[in-house]
């Protein structure tokens, strides 16, 4: 059994996964299961196969032409590319979260009650709990709870990196991935994110890529190391730490590359 097992319920278990883009394979045989209600940090050198990875876990990688994966994704101990697999329905339960803000040109009201109208919310007073909850969740609801019908993109960056959080939040997924959600922020900011999601995994599993080293250490209870599209190294992120049992870990950590 290993660390993740040992220590709670596996809430997504990847398992000899191989992905291509076109003749170019990016990730080779990881096998990574990650653990309910925890902060995952997917951490490595530029272009080693982190932000590929995070995408399986939702087949966002699906819209790329070209692409293949080998293996299986079990969230739940389902694996989410079996033929019959509802792909809508998937990234509801898989939210996403970008590096780069990406709020709609539209009022912070109709920005985070988008994803429940398209599933079918349709009584105002039901999309504006959800919406409330979704920004209270997102730690946003008591700075702009005036501002509803403002147009979304006047708000600060970091401001806008949180409203798309709670706009991920308002279908209610069970698991939430984050590509470097705090890269663009200025430290203030990206305090506040780091406050957020240690806040959020108490209901969420949640994924994040990062190539800060200390964020990683700061809000993550597992890390991965990806080197080359491998996954190199994988446990308690304490462990990763203070003391990786591969020497590339150690190397990657303590600056000597990457």
């Amino acid at each position: 059994m290993n660390a993740a097992e040992a220590a709670g319920e596996i809430k997504i278990n990847v398992n000899k996964l191989n992905f291509y883009y076109g003749d170019i394979q990016a990730l080779f045989e990881i096998t990574l299961p990650m653990q309910a209600k925890r902060v995952t940090a997917l951490i490595g050198p530029s272009g080693c196969g982190k932000s590929t990875f995070l995408r399986t876990l939702n087949r966002m990688n699906d819209i790329i032409d070209r692409t293949r994966v080998e293996g299986t994704v079990m969230i739940d101990n389902r694996n989410i590319y079996d033929p019959d697999v509802d792909v809508v329905n998937l990234r509801k339960r898989v939210g996403m979260v970008f590096q780069k803000s990406n709020p709609f040109p539209k009022t912070v009201f109709e920005n985070v009650a988008f994803g429940p109208r398209i599933h079918g919310v349709g009584n105002r007073d039901e999309l504006h709990r959800i919406v409330e909850k979704s920004l209270e969740q997102a730690g946003l609801w008591s700075e702009i709870k005036d501002r509803l019908h403002d147009n979304a993109l006047g708000l600060s960056g970091g401001q806008q990196q949180r409203l798309c959080i709670a706009r991920a939040l308002a279908v209610e997924p069970e698991i939430l991935l984050m590509d470097e959600p705090a890269s663009a922020l200025d430290p203030r900011s990206t305090a506040r994110i780091e406050d957020l999601i240690g806040d959020l995994k108490k209901d969420f599993t949640i994924i994040i890529v990062t190539h800060n080293m200390q964020q990683a250490a700061r809000v993550s209870d597992f890390t991965a190391f990806f080197y080359e599209g491998e996954l190199v190294e994988y446990g308690p992120t304490k462990r990763i730490f203070t003391m990786p049992k591969k020497k590339k870990t150690e190397e990657y950590i303590t600056g000597r590359f990457g």
